[in-house]
């Protein structure tokens, strides 16, 4: 992906908007019984050819949700206590979650790879969530995913061309 084609993202997903919202609306109200099957293997397929070094674009622009579990894990591969790596890297947001203090994510490094890669959050491995069960059920989260990972715009683009609605 090159840096044109990523700044143009959030402008492409943007003219898409008001199709996929429709589009998500009619899946929401009548999903396919193989949706499940149908979004796993457009995942996939996606992620057969997108290397996400070349981009990292999601751990530039945005910040995981820790969770406790998240917290305890990450604190522990750093030999410190979960209240110092908690003081030390994230800040509590408006809806009372834990996150980054501030992005780009501090684990990330130059070469786009992810000093923490191991212990990521829960968030960071399941990313962008096109291949969770019930996809349905995060039309919007994925409609802001597609305007920061070109992965998740070209599975979205996929599925409204696979799923007859």
């Amino acid at each position: 992906m090159t840096t044109d084609e990523l700044h143009s993202l959030p402008q492409k997903a943007a003219e898409k908007k008001n199709e996929n919202k429709k589009f998500f609306s009619k899946l929401k109200k009548r999903p396919p019984k193989n949706l499940d099957y149908v979004m796993q293997e457009l995942h996939s397929a996606e992620f057969a050819v997108t290397d996400c070094l070349t981009c990292a674009n999601c751990c530039k622009t945005t910040g995981p949700l820790f969770t406790n579990a998240d917290i305890e894990r990450i604190a522990k591969h750093f030999r410190m206590k979960p209240s110092v790596f908690i003081e030390s890297y994230l800040r509590v947001d408006e809806d009372g979650d834990h996150v980054l203090q501030s992005v780009p994510c501090s684990f990330l490094g130059a070469d786009n790879y992810c000093s923490i890669y191991d212990v990521r959050p829960k968030a960071c491995r399941e990313y962008p969530h096109t291949n969770r069960k019930k996809f349905h059920q995060i039309s919007n989260l994925t409609l802001k995913n597609m305007e920061i990972c070109p992965a998740a715009y070209n599975i979205v683009e996929a599925m409204k061309n696979r799923i007859a609605l």
